[in-house]
């Protein structure tokens, strides 16, 4: 499988069958490049412009949303409820967390994770091979609970999302504070990273991508 990080919190997973899956689009307000791959399937994780943008998409994909198991064109996904704030869902409202089984691999998509995970959750979630988790605060958890999170999921790759670049003007932290607090991490200088069962790193392994 290949991924590809289009920015933000937006990801293009490639299965060796060919078939695409894009988490997350976004509107042209964000500042990244817009995706232009036609992606044959769609996770929104929440209704907000920077994770929910479908209609910016060339084609027809399949759309999934909101908890549950799902089945979309031959692709186990599984949505697990949880919240984009730390009230409840009372500020930011709702949000899915996906686990997506392909090629032999589950990769789990925190979306707008807005609060520690609790003992239940983690429990649903785990195995995780390949984490996306967001790590820039103010919306989402911050670079200190981003690591509990890690340590508790304890996934084998972790793709830093959702923080701070030269080109939006989030109120958001950049990645270097997540990076201190895990011991580092090691930039890609690529947008695409490929990932096989065989190439599971046995020790967890901190990848950042660039988005172009």
């Amino acid at each position: 499988m290949k991924i590809r990080w289009c920015g933000h919190s937006c990801f293009l997973l490639t299965a060796d069958s060919g078939l695409k899956l894009l988490t997350d689009p976004f509107d042209e307000t964000v500042g990244y490049p817009l995706p232009t791959v036609a992606p044959d399937v769609v996770t929104v994780s929440h209704e907000h412009f920077d994770h929910n943008a479908v209609k910016v998409l060339p084609g027809t994909p399949d759309v999934v949303r909101g908890p549950g198991e799902h089945t979309v064109r031959g692709i186990s996904i599984v949505g697990l409820a949880t919240h984009h704030d730390d009230a409840g869902g009372a500020r930011r409202g709702e949000n899915t967390v996906f686990t997506m089984a392909l090629d032999g691999l589950r990769v789990t998509h925190l979306g707008d994770l807005g609060h520690p995970l609790s003992a239940a959750q983690i429990m649903a979630l785990r195995p995780v091979h390949v984490l996306m988790i967001p790590v820039g605060g103010y919306y989402t958890i911050d670079a200190r609970q981003a690591k509990e999170v890690v340590d508790a999921l304890n996934p084998n790759l972790v793709l830093p999302m959702h923080y701070k670049t030269d080109v939006m003007d989030f109120p958001i932290a950049g990645v270097e504070p997540f990076l201190n607090l895990v011991g580092g991490g090691e930039r890609l200088r690529s947008t695409t990273l490929e990932v096989t069962p065989e190439s599971l790193p046995e020790r967890r392994r901190v990848v950042v991508l660039d988005y172009m």
